[in-house]
């Protein structure tokens, strides 16, 4: 039997979805299950937003869960590079053999074309996609363009009639019309791949045999197995997971809920528990008790047994689950060294006296300041968040610039928490004071509080972003409708 491989293929561009994790469990049960290899490797092509500390993050975050890879572009393994912009000449290489046998071509449509072509496409209210403008260029006028020196991208021929079959372990044969997918981008104007070339290219020649993902990519299929037949390749059996979904049914996503691994590691939940749990969300208790091992699963696991009837990320289950591994799994003595390994440790209490040294008197005065920084979440009242002279209505609106401001801080220290709240300020013309009084409320549930910004860098960024969503709830939250006319205002004056 060929070796069993999966991988994971996370893009650094922010902090770790829950998402991410829940997929890497399943490889790695797998994985496990059959004495396979589980494979990590970096979605980095997106140049303007991957970042090196996004990718130390994804490592930090799935190993504090206990998902750790056997190969990786931080452990190596024979099927290196695992960065994927390390890997471009192969891909520039095998978009090559594509246009050479026929089944892509350089297409030299301006960005100004496609916009028009996308508006046009609108206005009539057809089909969006690209319209094969050149995919029928004579070999004599594509090299006439290419001697030009014009910018191009290389584009898969996809077929314009028939059905595409896809085979998925969880959910048999879905059909798919070709007639739906137009010819996708696979080689960028600055010699980049996309997700589509670079995922097929790299999942055949790291020999990956089973591909464990969530259902959003089912519709990209008919273009990864094109690609596989256009190389002469078998594809690896494919298995595609339920998303993630709030309460409501809606994809779980940041702008309500929690998703971060980050968040749950900051908020003291134990990864045994948010394993266990990520586990529910699509595989039955195994037995009778909801409460299981790793390695439990591991011997119980089958794909087979997989539930595809909607994962809802209950907070309130994730919570009785979490506290039972506290009261039943550990004793006093793990308890405290899981303490110590979380928050109450030398180094976290250094980085708060600096700024909270001159507020106290005695040394009983240190706990009750920094109680905010261990607590899950705070309380704040209503009227605490609204300053002197504004409106209570006036307040949501501001914290949600404010939470789209502080997610575009990439270095998470005082210095950038400050300028991305004094650009909030600006946007609504308002004295810094004005904003920074509702969010002291809302970051420490109090009034008053240690200095704003300090306090902001040590909560981490996924903590403060949650914060000031549960602050906005305090005071009736944003419609969708505001919101995106919020959103599209506050894009329009960056």
């Amino acid at each position: 039997m060929t070796e069993l491989r999966v991988r994971i293929a996370p893009s650094p561009t922010g902090p770790v979805h829950v998402g991410t994790a829940y997929q890497a469990l399943f490889d790695l049960v797998l994985a496990k299950k059959h004495g396979g290899k589980f494979v990590m490797r970096i979605e980095d092509t997106d140049q303007t937003r991957s970042r090196p500390e996004y990718e130390e993050q994804i490592f930090k975050a799935l190993r504090w869960m206990g998902l750790d890879w056997d190969e990786g572009p931080d452990v190596g393994g024979p099927y290196g590079p695992y960065r994927q912009s390390e890997r471009t000449e192969i891909y520039r290489e095998h978009a090559k053999q594509l246009v050479e046998g026929g089944h892509a071509y350089p297409c030299f449509c301006t960005s100004e074309r496609l916009d028009v072509l996308r508006k046009e496409q609108m206005q009539n209210k057809t089909k969006l996609g690209y319209d094969g403008h050149c995919r029928d260029l004579s070999a004599e006028e594509v090299a006439e363009k290419l001697a030009e020196g014009l910018d191009h991208v290389i584009r898969l021929k996809m077929p314009q009639e028939g059905t595409c079959i896809v085979k998925d372990r969880f959910r048999g044969e879905i059909a798919l019309d070709y007639a739906q997918v137009d010819d996708q981008v696979l080689i960028k104007t600055d010699g980049f791949p996309t997700y589509h070339m670079a995922v097929v290219v790299d999942d055949h020649l790291m020999k990956i045999s089973h591909v464990i993902r969530g259902e959003e990519w089912i519709m990209s299929m008919p273009k990864h197995l094109v690609l596989y037949e256009a190389y002469g390749w078998e594809p690896p059996e494919y298995m595609h997971l339920s998303l993630l979904l709030n309460p409501d049914g809606s994809k779980m996503s940041k702008r309500r809920n929690p998703t971060s691994v980050e968040y749950y590691r900051r908020a003291g939940y134990s990864p045994q528990a948010l394993r266990n749990y990520l586990a529910l969300m699509a595989y039955p208790p195994v037995g009778e008790e909801d409460m299981f091992s790793f390695e439990q699963l591991v011997e119980d696991f089958d794909p087979d047994k997989i539930n595809l009837g909607g994962s809802i990320f209950d907070m309130e289950k994730l919570n009785w689950l979490n506290g039972r591994y506290l009261r039943e799994d550990r004793s006093p003595g793990q308890l405290l060294e899981d303490l110590k390994g979380w928050l109450v440790n030398d180094e976290h209490f250094a980085q708060m006296l600096p700024f909270l040294q001159q507020r106290m008197e005695t040394l009983g005065d240190f706990m009750p300041q920094v109680a905010f920084f261990f607590a899950r979440k705070v309380d704040p009242q209503a009227e605490d968040l609204v300053p002197k002279k504004r409106e209570a209505e006036e307040i949501p609106p501001m914290l949600q610039t404010a939470i789209w401001a502080l997610d575009e801080v990439l270095d998470w220290q005082k210095e950038g928490i400050e300028a991305a709240l004094r650009g909030v300020a600006e946007y609504w013309e308002w004295p810094v004071r004005d904003v920074t009084v509702p969010l002291i409320a809302a970051l420490t549930g109090e009034k008053v509080g240690p200095p704003l910004f300090e306090s902001a860098a040590l909560l981490g960024q996924d903590m403060t972003r949650m914060r000031l969503i549960d602050a906005m709830n305090v005071l009736g939250g944003l419609s969708k409708k505001k919101a995106a006319k919020l959103e599209k205002g506050w894009k329009a004056k960056r």
